[in-house]
């Protein structure tokens, strides 16, 4: 048995099914042998990663609201680089520069989904401080804990639930690094898709040759009815969003869309034709305008999305309650082990974590750094409000990492900014209780948040790369520990690329939309100024999540897209409705089976190249170079020329994937 595993190239037909009674599973790389894993050229080609992910994952999350998961178009470049470079047994050391290169998704999405709500509420509240420092160590210290909360769970699920979770990001990832012990040749259409996606979307974001939206607007038709009924359809155009809706698939694609619509099509609609002459703004004092003067556009922001934040808030209570069995058992190891009990030894090198009381001891440390963080630099030496708020912080954290990791393990996407939302609203609620209010509460709720959500946001990524090692035969324990480089490195990188591109745009420009990091400053404002929050809505789509679980329908997706806005959300569809074309078009199963492999290289090329297009756009006009011409893009013509651009796109798309043929 030994013999034939060394000699394995692919993975084995038990990768992705349930083991039989008996059965075990055999990774690519020996559990009794040494491979090189962590070298000067993983860990450097690592840090690369992180910095250079860590950047474009910034610039189109705080674009379009979507963080695309790195480990793809990484682990494509570490089979490129070991490739090119000849070098042997590069396996276990590709693993590794995947594994510390991905934090960049993990740590941006965390970080963007909140701290840049400090910048946006910086113009109501001119007091407040936003610095490097917060924005780093919130990070850093969020990333910590991720990585530490999910570590005993590792085993649960990608060992003990081989099989039982299809795990899209890690299956996608596992299979191009298994492509470089076969050559790497699935590097060469990953690049050319990157040419074309990265050309694409910097077209549009430099020189604006054709809008990156088409709404139902372009015609005089879509303008009355859009005044009239409230009713308005957009879509993005771009490169990058469309790629990112061939990798999440068609399934969670729709029912994220479905979410959407209903807000869109029958929330927004009804609110106006039932409250049109009404003035909501126990909300929102700010609001002057009935709800029929106001455009679409406002009564989601003021209204309908708050739908979203509470279903997101109860699917996500719904996901511990089902989690609470983990999580008693992971507790109660970890109890055991720090009473005194030997850790269980012989362990194979594949099943190798860290020590639990490592885990432990590593734990109550970070969240003594974080309560001291919180107390001279947040709080400002209130020992009470630290107390009260890393308790917060530290439960909701571990509470929550099960859901994460669970979403990525089902779905692929970590519903982390509607965690987050909980947690602000638990946190800003107990901290007004403790009299911490306006600006300084605002601040304080925020980096709570940040701490939390990339906590999450961590968990979530490490459990596809704990997989990945898993199905290849890593080392667990390596990963685990440089993971921790990844987390510092690209803490530091997002943190400065928040702050440029806020010089550079702005988050309140329409430039960089933010969606999450303004879903987060207007549930805190009101909350932290004596104003009611919107409990009704919150409770409505509470309610909703509940009808949805009963229904066997995923309530996380369902909710994020009734909060996402509707143009980032129909490109998600487009691109998962290309993956069921390209994957159902032939009789031979092992066809679809290449051509969707084909089809994620494709995809995974236009994310990276779009958004690393995307950041050297940004620099451009950080540097003063705008070439946009405004006056053409206000023009339905330019939309038109859009829909154009953007079939041209998707017929590269799908012909190239469909090139594989039967």
């Amino acid at each position: 048995m030994k013999e034939k595993n060394e000699k394995q190239i692919g993975l084995p037909e038990n990768a992705f099914r349930p083991l039989k009674p008996g059965e075990k599973y055999h990774p690519l790389m020996s559990p009794d042998k040494v491979y090189p894993e962590v070298t000067p050229w993983s860990v450097l080609w690592g840090i690369a990663m992180a910095i250079l992910f860590s950047a474009a994952a910034a610039y189109l999350g705080l674009k379009v609201g979507q963080v695309f998961e790195a480990a793809i178009p990484i682990a494509i470049i570490a089979v490129g680089v070991s490739s090119a470079a000849k070098r042997k047994n590069a396996l276990g050391e590709n693993v590794i520069i995947q594994s510390i290169g991905a934090c960049s998704g993990v740590i941006v999405a965390g970080a963007i989904f909140t701290l840049p709500a400090l910048y946006i509420l910086k113009d109501k509240y001119p007091e407040m401080t936003v610095d490097f420092f917060q924005m780093f160590i919130s990070s850093l210290l969020g990333g910590i804990l991720g990585i530490l909360f999910l570590i005993p769970f590792r085993k649960y699920f990608v060992s003990d639930k081989h099989g039982e979770y299809p795990f899209p990001e890690a299956t996608a990832s596992t299979q191009v690094l298994v492509s470089g012990e076969k050559g790497g040749n699935q590097a060469k259409p990953l690049l050319f898709a990157g040419l074309v996606g990265g050309l694409y979307d910097f077209i549009v974001a430099t020189f604006g040759w054709w809008n990156e939206n088409v709404t139902t607007r372009i015609c005089g038709w879509g303008e009355i009815i859009a005044d009239k009924a409230k009713i308005v359809l957009k879509i993005n155009t771009g490169a990058a969003v469309l790629g990112l809706g061939y990798i999440v698939g068609l399934k969670y694609a729709a029912i994220i869309c479905a979410g959407s619509l209903a807000v869109w099509l029958i929330i927004i609609p009804g609110i106006s034709l039932f409250w049109g002459d009404s003035l909501l703004n126990a909300w929102n004092p700010v609001i002057t305008d009935t709800v029929s003067n106001m455009s679409p556009e406002t009564i989601f922001t003021e209204y309908a999305k708050n739908i979203g934040i509470g279903g997101i808030a109860m699917a996500g209570i719904i996901g511990i309650v089902r989690s609470w069995s983990i999580i008693k058992s992971a507790v109660g190891l970890a109890a055991k082990e720090m009473g005194g009990k030997k850790a269980e030894k012989n362990i194979t090198r594949t099943q190798r974590d860290l020590p639990m009381k490592t885990i432990a001891i590593g734990s109550i440390i970070t969240i003594i750094l974080t309560a001291l963080f919180f107390y001279f630099d947040v709080m400002q030496g209130n020992l009470t409000q630290t107390i009260v708020a890393i308790v917060l912080v530290a439960c909701i954290a571990f509470l929550f990492t099960t859901v994460a990791a669970n979403a990525i393990a089902i779905v692929g996407t970590n519903p982390v900014s509607g965690m987050t939302l909980m947690t602000l609203i638990l946190a800003s609620v107990v901290m007004v209780a403790i009299g911490l209010k306006g600006a300084t509460g605002i601040v304080t709720a925020l980096i709570m948040g940040g701490v939390v959500c990339t906590a999450l946001s961590m968990a979530g990524g490490f459990i596809t790369d704990l997989k990945i090692g898993y199905w290849l035969g890593s080392t667990p324990s390596k990963q685990q520990t440089w993971k921790f480089l990844g987390t510092l490195v690209s803490a530091a990188t997002v943190a400065g690329v928040i702050m440029i591109l806020n010089k550079t745009y702005g988050f309140s420009s329409d430039a960089l939309a933010a969606p999450q990091a303004k879903v987060m400053a207007a549930v805190i404002d009101p909350l932290m100024n004596g104003v009611a929050a919107p409990w009704l809505l919150y409770g409505i789509g509470a309610a909703l999540a509940l009808i949805l679980t009963f229904f066997n329908v995923p309530a996380l997706a369902f909710a994020l897209g009734m909060f996402i806005p509707l143009e980032l959300n129909l490109p998600l569809l487009v691109g998962g409705a290309i993956n069921w074309y390209v994957t159902t078009r032939s009789k031979d199963e092992s066809v679809n089976a290449a051509r969707g492999e084909k089809g994620t290289l494709l995809a995974s090329g236009f994310i990276a190249g779009g958004a690393l297009m995307g950041v050297v756009s940004a620099a451009m006009r950080f540097g003063g170079i705008d070439l946009i011409h405004k006056e053409w893009l206000d023009n339905p013509l330019s939309q038109a020329v859009s829909l154009v651009a953007y079939v041209l796109l998707i017929t590269y798309l799908v012909r190239t994937s469909m090139r594989i043929k039967q």
